[in-house]
């Protein structure tokens, strides 16, 4: 099978995006033994840091730039048959370094190239509605948009679905998920039963352990815990996914 590729991506932070991008990445490479890699393009470094590393230099925008190869910076984690790109503060100028490249597949590039050693790669994307989100746009098969359940987290998943409706060419698989869904708040409950075909990941202190423990939740969590097997239903479907081209 073909490397494919999954981003996880939100218009705003604060959603658990980056904690459910290390998870995708454990479940890959833990529960499906798969050769995985997770870049990290979030300058805020967080799923860096939560595997195990602290990069203090400043290489992650040269390797976009093409200045320096992208596969020299792979560092190893913890986790069997998982790598990851690190992301360090340089790629507080992503955004700007892709428009003044003017090269809309350049990160579909390199994700072609970097597909060559890896059967999944996973994507920590910035948040926003950027020239960074539009290349990873084209660079993904899949799509992960990790969605609170409230109202603005909503309207934030209409506006990427509305973006990705107007893009000319293929358009990405998006597969919304609610992240972070506390069964006591009415809110919460109300939004599930809208949409009950979404995956939910629950809201656990263990979450907020991984940049603690710096691993993944399956890491150090019992397997028949709610959180990983939460993890675990959520990867079965983007595998499924994955394989159809179908929403999650």
């Amino acid at each position: 099978m073909s490397a494919r590729t999954v981003a996880v991506y939100s218009l705003k932070g604060g959603v658990g995006k980056t904690t459910l991008a290390v998870n995708i990445a454990w479940a890959s490479a833990a529960l499906s033994s798969r050769r995985t890699l997770l870049w990290d393009l979030d300058a805020q470094a967080a799923a860096t840091w939560i595997l195990g590393h602290d990069v203090a230099g400043r290489e992650a925008e040269a390797a976009i730039r093409r200045e320096v190869d992208p596969r020299k910076l792979i560092l190893p984690t913890a986790v069997e048959r998982l790598d990851l790109l690190p992301a360090d503060a340089s790629l507080r100028g992503l955004d700007l370094a892709f428009h003044e490249l003017d090269k809309k597949r350049r990160l579909a590039r390199m994700v072609e190239e970097l597909a060559q050693d890896y059967d999944r790669i996973v994507i920590d994307c910035p948040p926003g509605l950027t020239d960074t989100s539009d290349q990873v746009m084209r660079a993904a098969d899949l799509v992960v948009v990790p969605v609170i359940p409230s109202a603005l987290s909503r309207r934030a998943l209409d506006t990427i679905t509305a973006h990705v409706a107007r893009r000319k060419g293929p358009k990405v698989v998006l597969a919304p998920v609610f992240s972070m869904v506390d069964r006591r708040r009415a809110i919460h409950r109300d939004a599930l039963a809208q949409h009950p075909g979404w995956p939910a990941i629950p809201m656990a202190s263990a979450f907020e352990a991984m940049t603690e423990r710096r691993a993944p939740l399956g890491a150090f969590a019992p397997r028949g815990s709610v959180g990983v097997e939460a993890v675990a239903a959520l990867w079965q479907r983007l595998e499924s996914a994955l394989a159809t081209g179908e929403r999650a």
